[in-house]
């Protein structure tokens, strides 16, 4: 039998934490309940409120962001002796009650991180915010790009579950600790070639307060999708291995950036002096332009293909059994 961790992060669910807790099955086996220097005391209330033999409460010190809560959760669970970790939210949006489909995936091998799909039923999109509904889609495909994970959506989705053997091999203090904690941790589980899947769920909207607000959050997400991006593509390409892909990028990159560049050059220099641009010219322009969308789309195509498709749970439980057989 799997030992299920649950990782809550509480910051201002004091109103919800409870009833969360009190929905979770008997098929997990501890409950970390982290309080994130929450000005609610909702670490204290649950320990004084909450009788359920399972429940940890960690107190945080200071606030490190839903991200931070999660990673000290991890860690406990890891040190602990968890099989698999599943965070939930303490705000009541996400059903207990579906933790083991989330976690079925990592249970079954076939995968070594799960994670909540609210787009999987489009009956049910209808009741998702209008503003989340198009800035989950933009993130979602601003994601594919940074990620790798070219066949998962809503990717700031937070009902996870993670092999906690994968999680161990994860570089926990460079994942980003706040909002961006979701898919940073995709970006470093590709890093791993670890499999990712989706698990369609429905989401719970009531009374609850978001504490994220997106226009403070676009240009930071921005900013760290494009890093990761680049990170992603020189870790996978250029350093760990160098393939057909590798060269198609190369090239299809300098022969645009040579394209735009020339081309630029002389149509700024015949609308300046109203000389008639020669056919040459334009061909020498367009022609590296297009090679270079050729060979970028062929990059990619390559790069949507190459999902991993092994779960590093599977690896190493195969690498225990022949140990056993040798024996």
């Amino acid at each position: 039998m799997k030992k299920i961790a649950v990782v809550i992060p509480s910051f201002r669910v004091k109103a919800h934490i409870l009833g969360v807790i009190a929905k979770i099955g008997p098929e997990v086996w501890r409950i970390y309940v982290v309080d994130d220097c929450c000005p609610e005391g909702s670490g204290e209330f649950v320990s004084q409120s909450c009788s359920d033999p399972r429940v940890r409460v960690i107190r945080n010190p200071v606030n490190t962001g839903v991200g931070g809560a999660v990673i000290s959760g991890y860690r406990a669970a890891i040190a602990d002796g968890a099989d698999i970790i599943v965070k939930i939210d303490g705000d009541g949006q996400m059903d207990p009650a579906i933790l083991s489909r989330i976690a079925g995936p990592i249970i079954s091998g076939r995968a070594d991180y799960s994670k909540g799909n609210r787009f999987y039923d489009l009956r049910h999109i209808k009741r998702m915010p209008k503003i989340r509904l198009f800035g989950n889609a933009v993130l979602s495909f601003m994601s594919k790009l940074s990620t790798g994970y070219w066949k998962l959506f809503d990717p700031t989705n937070g009902y996870t579950a993670i092999d906690a053997r994968v999680a161990a091999h994860l570089p926990l203090e460079q994942i980003s600790q706040r909002y961006f904690f979701e898919t940073d941790m995709l970006f470093r589980l590709n890093t791993l070639r670890a499999v990712v899947a989706d698990v369609p769920m429905d989401a719970v909207y009531g009374d609850e307060e978001s504490n994220l607000k997106i226009r403070q959050i676009v240009g930071e997400f921005l900013a760290k999708h494009a890093r990761n991006f680049s990170k992603r593509i020189f870790y996978n390409y250029f350093l760990r291995d160098v393939s057909l892909a590798s060269l198609e990028l190369l090239a299809g990159v300098l022969l645009l950036l040579f394209g735009v560049i020339f081309g630029s050059l002389h149509w700024y220099e015949a609308t300046t002096t109203g000389a008639a641009t020669p056919l040459g010219t334009i061909m020498l322009a367009t022609l590296p332009i297009l090679s270079g969308l050729q060979f970028l789309l062929a990059f990619f195509s390559y790069d949507i293909s190459s999902t991993p498709v092994t779960s590093i749970g599977e690896m190493l439980g195969s690498h225990s059994d022949s140990n056993e057989e040798q024996r």
